[in-house]
């Protein structure tokens, strides 16, 4: 799934660190990276931020539990 403008970086990975599966986030060339793993999530944030972007434009996210999908997706329906 595509997540976009992710404002709230902090909160975002409360959900991914919450859900009960594997969650992984997708990089441009086709790795896939356990979002569970902190080390995996700062790499992502410090990959992203870059630019010196002050949020999160868009990234793919693959989660395997069908529950966890549906946190994922409620904290975009928020932000």
């Amino acid at each position: 799934m595509k997540i976009s403008n992710i404002k709230d970086v902090d909160r975002f990975f409360e959900v991914v660190d919450h859900c009960k599966g594997k969650v992984e986030l997708v990089t441009g060339e086709g790795d896939r990276l356990n979002l569970k793993s902190k080390l995996c999530q700062y790499v992502s944030l410090a990959t992203i931020f870059n630019g010196g972007e002050a949020e999160i434009p868009e990234l793919e996210i693959v989660a395997y539990d069908e529950d966890d999908i549906k946190d994922l997706i409620n904290f975009m329906m928020q932000g």
